[in-house]
Order: C-alpha cells, then structure tokens, then sequence
C-alpha cells in the first residue's frame, strides 16, 4: 500500500509541476525565470534523449526499456512484499514513479519536459522524475551495501515444504546410528 500511494503522489507531482513549467516558463525570454540569480533558475526543456540529452530521439527504445523496467519492478515488489523492509521499498516505489512519470511525457508527447537548472554548476537541466530515480536509486544503493538490504541480498534460498536443507539432513544423518553402532547398542 505505502508503495502505490508513493508512485501516484510523486507521478501526480511531477506531471502538476511538468504541466505549471510548459504554461508559464515558456511565456517568459529563454523559457527561463531565475528563482536564485546565478544559482538555480527553472528553465523549461523539451529533452528528446536520456539524461543529460544523450541518445536522442530514440523515443520507441526508451519507451520499451521503461515498459520492461516498470514491469521488472513491479514483479519483484509484489513477488516479495512481505520479505522487504520499508526503505527497499521506498526506494523502488521512487524509481518506479520516476520512470513512470517520464514514461507518460515520452507516450503522449515524444520528449520529457525538463525544469530545474542548477546554474552554478551547469548541471543538466531535470524534473521531478528524474528526482525520484535519482533518490530512489541512492537509497537502494545505501541500503543494499551498509544496511538490511544487504542482508536480504545475503539470505539463502529457503527450501521447499517437505524438503530439509542440507544442513538439517546432515544433522539428522550423524544422529542415526551406523550399522556398527547398533550391533554395540543391542549388545
């Protein structure tokens, strides 16, 4: 449940804020309003490729990737919901809305509608979307290598019913009396 309501509110936050940055930023001179001079502006673009603009117009094998992603994530989190810890699933839940969100500007409008730049640093120019995986993709990367996540990673396969683990059969093998044994225990 915390999943869908994380995926629906950051997809409807991206698309409000991607739908406000196509009104209003592209009325204004360079489709550009600096809300920090010099620092960070919101800057509408119209971004045909990946991040930072590479690959451009290969919007059928984005949309394919996305499609197969999405699908891939949404398996697992239902696969092994009740094995996951929260901040797992937090952090699947963002790269999820993420490419969802930019998924439905690729559909229906064949590019994704970027907004905020960091000027000072002439990063590349982002949205919400790119936010959530972004964040989304750290704190899977952070939990993975220092905390539960690497535990769950860690865990063995647990058996199938009726099956023992080759632990317990061993175990259950040194505790039966060999041959020898017995003669000596009838004795």
């Amino acid at each position: 449940m915390l999943e869908i309501i994380i995926v629906l509110l950051a997809v409807a936050l991206d698309q409000a804020v991607k739908a406000f940055a196509a009104g209003w930023l592209t009325t204004l001179p360079n489709n550009s309003y600096p809300l920090l001079e010099g620092v960070f502006h919101l800057t509408y673009v119209e971004n045909r490729g990946a991040a930072f603009g590479m690959l451009q117009n290969a919007r059928w094998f984005f949309i394919a990737i996305t499609i197969v992603a999405c699908c891939a994530i949404v398996y697992w989190l239902c696969k092994n919901h009740k094995k996951l810890h929260t901040l797992m699933r937090v952090s699947l839940a963002l790269i999820l809305a993420g490419a969802l969100g930019n998924l439905i500007d690729r559909i229906f409008l064949t590019y994704v509608r970027d907004m905020f730049y960091f000027v000072l640093v002439n990063f590349a120019v982002f949205n919400v979307a790119d936010s959530a995986v972004t964040v989304g993709t750290a704190l899977l990367i952070l939990d993975v290598l220092f905390f539960k996540g690497k535990a769950f990673l860690q865990d063995e396969p647990k058996s199938k019913k009726g099956e023992e683990t080759p632990a317990l059969e061993e175990a259950s093998q040194e505790e039966q009396p060999t041959g020898e044994e017995k003669g000596n225990a009838e004795d």
